[in-house]
């Protein structure tokens, strides 16, 4: 047939059975989505309120032409299906839904609409913005012209899915399965990384392919990364008004499918390839030892506020997939800032959540998730509930429990800033940590007292809920925001490429700009800034709780003030892969912490510090020191103008154990931090006959270790703004040549103790 009403019009007499060239069986309401076999094609899509849909086929060879309009005659729990016997992969389809037009009451049906299908595997393209994919006359002169019907077709000018094979050889792949305590995430964007690298061959530059490249591979892996976090990969839409100013949507975070990868992202196409192209990246990112998580935005859609465009699940079933305003349903919750908010505490739409992230796992073989405003998912009817529907069934899922979870935990709803208040299971994005670190480094009168709670894993957030330090996700800086460089050259944001009068954007940064605004010729001024990067990137590797690292920040990468780059896909965002001498100094840098960090489990610990003394060797864990060399008095904590702080680390005392239950032990470590814009004279702890310090880390170098010894009681000078780290020195005698210490210290570390605390 070549009329696609057609065969609507003669299901209403026979339902089944053969029309024309094409068949039509009842199918069955699971799996949800377009379940491809040799055999045929099932669909089923779920809709409470629709009175009837449509399955909508085109073309492979023209996916412009609609060629079949099938109507679903079956519903079973609430889910349309029916099944196409022998039809081929590569055919495009959508849905239309036909039901009430009735916004005031959150029933927005309107058949003139192709509808994405929510569980579709693939995306074929983008959308093409014009008026006719909007449900309603964009440019009707009435305020409440969202609820008045419009009648064109939008079929010409929507993306549409695709129906693919789902076979893959995995080639028996195995999940690196990181601890995850001893994680170090790399949070990555895919096309940022590879836009601009010389040997990704051209036609795989900012591609999954290019990704998977054995020379970013190799690079991952030679920084020394465990885990590879993907800013969102789930196929997203570029927003009309970022279209219209020459502009898009770089970060991703304005889904329209939880299933399907971006298409864009894909270096052989978008009929279905992007899938076998994701699955292949995946693949050697794990047989290099790197897991991968997404970032995953579950809590809006794509499809905006009442005069947003209808593109799946406001045509489908709105009042289902979205919260809606109780007594105005013509009207959206919206505690994200996009214009909606997914109704999670509806099952049908949890349901679609939980699918997509068990398919994931499952299919797609993902390590692990990061959730984007994770706050507004764990709503119940209004507030952050702890017990959410949503928190409870991750908990009691088989799959998805046993993966990484993290969260962002806040939105922009009231009471959505949950930083602490996530479940067992869960790490979160430790927004006080970025905070304290940076005001305590930018020299503010914050003190030291908080400092110490987030060097050490941030106790006083996670343990009262039974949580452990890696349920802290310790950063500074993250995609949304200033890079690192620029914190140390900015005290302004500069958003004006995005278009929008540098009105967007975060105003508090908790920047410094060292002096001048912007670059400068000065070398006092960027060896200070050189010195503030190497200060946080210290600060970050040498802190309890999983760092995470934001792409370019380890060579320097500047976005030149910018820091909301969500619109801006091109050198300003992506990454620089032909560097300075000083970029390779501070690339050199970054790797030498990394290293220092796997080879200690004293800064990866599986539990918090104590500071008690313990019964074998009645020493404690964790001393703090002031600069006198003598532990920290309540005046030394309660003082906001302390701006410097001693840490020892004792490995010695440490009560862990591996995986076949063997005791874990490391050296001893001080560290110390001085904010201060001018040197401070500090005491190393011990007597000189008995206690030499070995310098690991000097902020003011670039070189680890110093290759430098530091006598205790003899006059050591902390440079201004800098950070330093020792280790106990001991004999070459005590350590086998695989560097493991032979004999026990716990004698002299317990008179290192006493004298501390004298």
């Amino acid at each position: 047939m070549t009329k696609a009403s057609n065969i609507c019009d003669q299901q209403e007499i026979t339902a089944y059975g053969q029309f024309g060239d094409i068949e039509v069986w009842p199918g069955s309401p699971y799996p949800l989505g377009a379940t491809w076999t040799r055999e045929g094609v099932n669909f089923a899509v779920f809709s409470e309120h629709a009175t009837r849909v449509d399955l909508c086929l085109f073309a492979k060879a023209d996916p412009s032409k609609e060629v079949y309009r099938i109507r679903m005659m079956e519903q079973t729990d609430l889910v349309w299906h029916c099944y196409i016997p022998k039809l081929p992969e590569g055919w495009r389809y959508g849905f239309r839904a036909h039901g009430e037009w009735d916004p005031r009451n959150g029933r927005r049906f309107n058949p003139e609409k192709l509808l994405i299908d929510p569980y579709t595997k693939a995306i074929d393209g983008q959308i093409k913005w014009t008026s006719d994919v909007y449900p309603y006359p964009i440019d009707h002169p009435s305020p409440d012209r969202h609820l008045i019907k419009d009648g064109r077709d939008s079929a010409p000018y929507i993306t549409k899915g695709v129906i693919i094979n789902t076979e893959f050889d995995w080639e028996g792949d195995v999940l690196p399965n990181h601890p995850m305590h001893s994680t170090i995430i790399y949070e990555a964007h895919v096309k940022g990384l590879t836009a601009l690298h010389p040997d990704v061959p051209e036609q795989e530059r900012g591609t999954y392919a290019g990704l998977a490249h054995p020379s970013v591979i190799d690079y991952l892996k030679n920084l020394g990364v465990t885990a590879v976090e993907l800013m969102p990969i789930h196929h997203f839409v570029h927003d009309d008004r970022l279209v219209q100013m020459g502009l898009s949507n770089y970060w991703g975070y304005n889904s329209l499918s939880f299933f399907a990868p971006h298409a864009e992202y894909g270096s052989t196409g978008s009929a279905g390839g992007q899938v076998r192209e994701f699955k292949e990246m995946v693949k050697k990112l794990h047989k290099a030892g790197l897991e991968v998580i997404l970032d995953v935005v579950y809590n809006h859609t794509a499809e905006g506020n009442h005069f947003g465009p209808m593109l799946g699940m406001k045509g489908l079933d709105n009042a289902n997939y979205y919260r809606l305003v109780d007594d105005q349903k013509q009207f959206y919750m919206d505690y994200t800032g996009t214009g909606n908010t997914l109704n999670l505490t509806n099952p049908r739409t949890l349901q679609v959540v939980m699918d997509s992230l068990r398919y994931w796992v499952t299919e797609m073989h993902v390590d692990g998730f990061r959730f984007d405003l994770a706050s507004a998912l764990a709503r119940g009817l209004f507030e952050v509930g702890r017990l959410s529907t949503f928190l409870d069934t991750i908990h009691q899922d088989p799959i998805i429990s046993q993966v990484k979870l993290i969260a962002e935990p806040w939105d922009v709803g009231p009471g959505g800033y949950q930083v602490g208040n996530f479940p067992v299971l869960w790490s979160e994005w430790n927004g006080k940590y970025r905070d304290n670190v940076r005001a305590f480094w930018r020299g503010d009168d914050v003190g030291v007292a908080e400092l110490a709670y987030r060097l050490s894993g941030s106790s006083d957030l996670y343990e009262i809920g039974g949580r452990r330090p890696s349920a802290s996700i310790n950063f500074v800086t993250a995609h949304d925001g200033f890079t690192l460089r620029d914190l140390y050259s900015y005290n302004e944001k500069h958003n004006e490429a995005n278009g929008e009068d540098n009105r967007d954007g975060e105003s508090h940064n908790l920047s410094w700009n060292c002096g001048v605004e912007g670059p400068t010729e000065d070398p006092a001024i960027n060896a200070l800034r050189q010195r503030m990067q190497r200060n946080l990137l210290s600060t970050l590797f040498l802190s309890q709780g999983v760092p995470m690292l934001t792409m370019g920040d380890e060579y320097g990468r500047t976005q030149q003030g910018n820091n909301n780059a969500y619109c801006q896909d091109n050198e300003i965002s992506w990454f620089d892969w032909k560097w300075t001498a000083e970029q390779r100094s501070l690339h050199s840098f970054t790797r030498g912490l990394i290293q220092l960090r796997k080879d200690n489990p004293i800064f990866h610990r599986r539990r918090f510090f104590n500071g008690r003394t313990m019964e074998d060797s009645q020493l404690g864990d964790i001393l703090w020191i002031n600069p006198a060399g003598h532990e920290m008095s309540a005046n030394d904590w309660a003082s906001p103008h302390v701006r410097t702080l001693g840490m020892i680390l004792n490995g010695e005392a440490m009560v862990e154990f591996d995986e076949r239950g063997r005791r874990i032990k490391d050296d001893i470590f001080l560290l110390l931090l001085n904010a201060y814009w001018e040197e401070v004279p500090f005491t190393l702890p011990g007597v000189q006959e008995f206690t030499r310090w070995e310098q690991l880390v000097d902020t003011e170098t670039d070189a680890i270790p110093t290759d430098k010894d530091v006598l205790a009681n003899t006059p050591f000078t902390l440079g201004p703004r800098s950070l330093t780290l020792f280790r106990l020195k001991t004999r070459l005698a005590n350590r086998t040549p695989e560097g493991k210490r032979r004999v026990n210290i716990v004698d002299q570390v317990r008179r290192l103790w006493d004298m501390i605390q004298e």
